[in-house]
């Protein structure tokens, strides 16, 4: 971790610079951007396929575009749960999650500064955020998790389309079946087996349209959030992301003995 340097300011107060987010969050959250951003559009050309006259054989090509961008963002996310049991301190979910009467009592005190116009300065994630960063990684989660389901039932892909494929055709171990069957066709499936591989996907359609419904606006609000810290703090929120450091005039209330150490 890099030590706090100083930088000019016009304030009377030197401004410091801490190192706030690692390599390793920074590389999650902008991949994390892009994958989102991916998923998002395909997914909007697949759910408006009949509007913009998208052909059968089109669809499968988007639905398996979706899918693999979706495996890179499973495991981008996949690493950035695990790097939150043993990464650095501010990458740690104990310093993330909105639990406890500690964050309590910060919530509040954020929320007092916030009418008085003297918010607590944070190296990390100030109370608000938690919440928000809390929200969007259930958010995510829930979309990667039902992702994957689908993948299955629509396109027969891992970790789930083998066993599935099996329940549509009704093979068994009889896996020569399943060499004739493709995404989109009836030809060689079981009819009953097919309708109750579609009762058992309906639910997960309908958690992974609605969950992505709530991450669109969560992302919004996490936006304008950050845009209105930025202004409102001045603390280079924005540039954290791409630097790791963050600045301050005063010093933060998260501030650990490390972080000044170095």
């Amino acid at each position: 971790m890099n030590p706090p340097t100083e930088t000019s300011n016009k304030t009377t107060n030197p401004a410091l610079s801490y190192h706030a987010w690692d390599r390793t969050v920074r590389i999650f959250h902008w991949l994390n951007v892009l994958c989102v951003t991916g998923l998002v559009g395909v997914g909007l050309v697949i759910f408006f396929n009949k509007n913009l006259g998208v052909s059968p054989d089109g669809k499968i090509l988007l639905k398996t575009i979706h899918a693999y961008i979706g495996y890179v963002f499973v495991l981008n996310l996949s690493w950035r749960i695990l790097w939150g049991f043993f990464g650095n301190t501010r990458s740690r979910w104990k310093t993330i999650l909105p639990f406890g009467k500690a964050y309590k009592n910060s919530l509040a005190a954020y929320v007092r500064g916030l009418k008085n116009d003297d918010t607590p300065a944070y190296l990390g994630h100030n109370p608000l955020a938690k919440l928000m960063i809390t929200v969007l990684f259930l958010l995510l989660i829930t979309q990667a998790t039902t992702g994957l389901v689908l993948a299955g039932t629509d396109l027969y892909l891992p970790p789930f389309g083998h066993e599935i494929a099996e329940w549509v055709t009704g093979s068994g171990e009889d896996h020569s079946q399943l060499k004739d069957l493709k995404p989109g066709s009836k030809d060689t499936v079981d009819p009953q087996g097919y309708e109750e591989m579609r009762a058992f996907r309906k639910p997960y359609i309908w958690v992974h349209q609605y969950s992505f419904y709530l991450l669109v606006i969560a992302i919004l609000i996490h936006i304008l959030g950050v845009v209105v810290t930025e202004l409102r703090e001045k603390n280079g929120l924005v540039s954290a992301m791409f630097t790791g450091n963050k600045v301050f005039t005063k010093r933060p209330t998260d501030l650990t003995d490390e972080d000044e150490s170095g």
